[in-house]
């Protein structure tokens, strides 16, 4: 699901990295990373109600297992490494079964909302992007994890700080997290050593002088391609807190058209019209083709995008997004575990717990997709290190990610703000209108919000 465009070595180890993670600030946009790809469902095997060897079935008949209908999203390429995890958890478990259902992207949310309104089909629990979850609070439809938690000996302190805080509403823990993907880097390592540049930038006058070196409009190769549309949601906040700023503030009132932001614009609009790094009219995801035709060095985008760049067989590099502006600061998304507030059966509510216990631990799995797991033990475990460069160098990124502000409907707030960016940039108009514009908007998302 396109929420979020996820910039979101390691120093010593990647323990004490994640040991240290300070509190990220919540601001930004959209945060799924979700790969949009034709409907599909799976179903892990053996029979749901399948013969278990312990007469202790967690509430459920003798002999029998409890089975928990378990949603996600991720009906792209992520899909089969979430079922790994779910085959995994059912191999060892005599008193619950995981029924895995893949619901498609691009519906998501439709889906849950008629399944929480009509109460049919309803998943006893689910994923969940974290910008999301301020919303269903709101509606009074999600289940506080910490007696869940508690009860499977789940700790705040196994994940990653970042997504735990944000994921903390009214002292209440709503989503239990299980990775955090922040906008990335990548690169084109053929163009960078045809070009004579040894590393990937890591602040605007090295990105500038790169991509100067790396564009030949001649040949149609660009050193960086400017996209229009998605994932702007992930770029322009960005952009944003490296000035220290965010897109509303500690009220949750939104921020679009500050100074920082109107900086962040223009120096976009600037790679297009100004320093001609990037070609004009980009139409959506034409940065993703031109990258995959070897025609634009330079691609930041989401971890969710390794797999198509490993299918084209490309030779690329991973790093952190380079620091443009004051400070490192990168939007990101997180996929969270919740669960619905009408579950009460202490059985199934038992085994969500045991299940969610089981993925803290084994969710390497999933780190194999591209991610990063929010799962301390796994980033610092030696089967994480020795995964490729991609999933490093993302946890690189966990101690400045930023996430959406924690505010009900945010995205009602920033539909005007992406159409005022693409426009701006298809067209070089005044950034700062176009940012006043977006801001009038959302004040008026924002009172028909209250």
């Amino acid at each position: 699901m396109k929420k979020h465009q996820h910039r979101f070595g390691f120093a010593a180890t990647i323990l004490l990295l994640v040991m240290g993670l300070a509190l990220a600030g919540c601001g930004g946009g959209k945060s799924s990373g979700d790969s949009s790809a034709s409907p599909s469902s799976a179903s892990p095997s053996g029979s749901s109600s399948s013969p278990a060897s312990s007469p202790d079935n967690g509430g459920g008949k003798s002999g029998a297992k409890t089975e928990i209908l378990f949603w996600t999203p991720f009906s792209g390429p992520d899909g089969p490494f979430m079922k790994s995890i779910v085959d995994g958890y059912n191999q060892q478990s005599d008193r619950f079964t995981i029924k895995f259902q893949i619901q498609p992207n691009g519906d998501y949310y439709k889906l849950l909302d008629n399944a929480f309104g009509t109460k049919k089909n309803m998943p006893d629990f689910m994923i969940m992007h974290l910008d999301s979850i301020p919303t269903y609070v709101k509606k009074d439809l999600l289940l506080p994890m910490d007696d869940l938690a508690a009860k499977a000996g789940i700790q705040k302190a196994d994940f990653a700080d970042a997504a735990v805080n944000c994921g903390t509403i009214d002292g209440k823990w709503m989503g239990i997290p299980l990775d955090i993907h922040p906008l990335i880097m990548y690169y084109n390592k053929d163009l960078f050593q045809a070009a004579g540049i040894a590393a990937p930038p890591t602040n605007m006058q090295e990105f500038l002088d790169a991509a100067k070196k790396l564009t030949d409009a001649s040949k149609g190769q660009w050193g960086y391609v400017m996209p229009t549309q998605w994932p702007q949601q992930f770029l322009f906040p960005s952009l944003v807190y490296q000035q220290g700023a965010d897109l509303a503030d500690a009220s949750g009132k939104p921020t679009l058209n500050t100074p920082e932001a109107v900086k962040a614009l223009e120096f976009e609009r600037s790679l297009i019209f100004e320093h001609k790094v990037s070609p004009q009219k980009v139409a959506q995801d034409g940065e993703v083709k031109l990258f995959l035709q070897g025609k634009n060095a330079i691609q930041f985008n989401g971890p969710w995008m390794k797999d198509q760049w490993d299918k084209a067989k490309l030779n690329y590099g991973v790093a952190p997004i380079p620091v443009f502006f004051d400070q490192p600061g990168v939007f990101a998304g997180s996929h969270n575990f919740v669960v619905p507030k009408s579950q009460t059966d202490q059985a199934k509510l038992d085994g969500i717990g045991d299940f969610l216990k089981y993925v803290a631990g084994h969710s390497l799995d999933w780190a194999k997709s591209g991610q990063a797991v929010a799962s301390k033990a796994v980033l610092a475990s030696a089967e994480f290190q020795a995964l490729t460069q991609q999933q490093t160098e993302v946890a690189k990124e966990f101690d400045y990610v930023h996430f959406a502000p924690p505010v009900p409907n945010w995205g009602s707030y920033t539909g005007e703000l992406y159409n005022q960016i693409n426009l701006v940039l298809l067209n070089n108009g005044d950034a700062k209108k176009a940012l006043d514009e977006a801001q009038a908007k959302a004040e008026q998302a924002a009172a028909a919000n209250k």
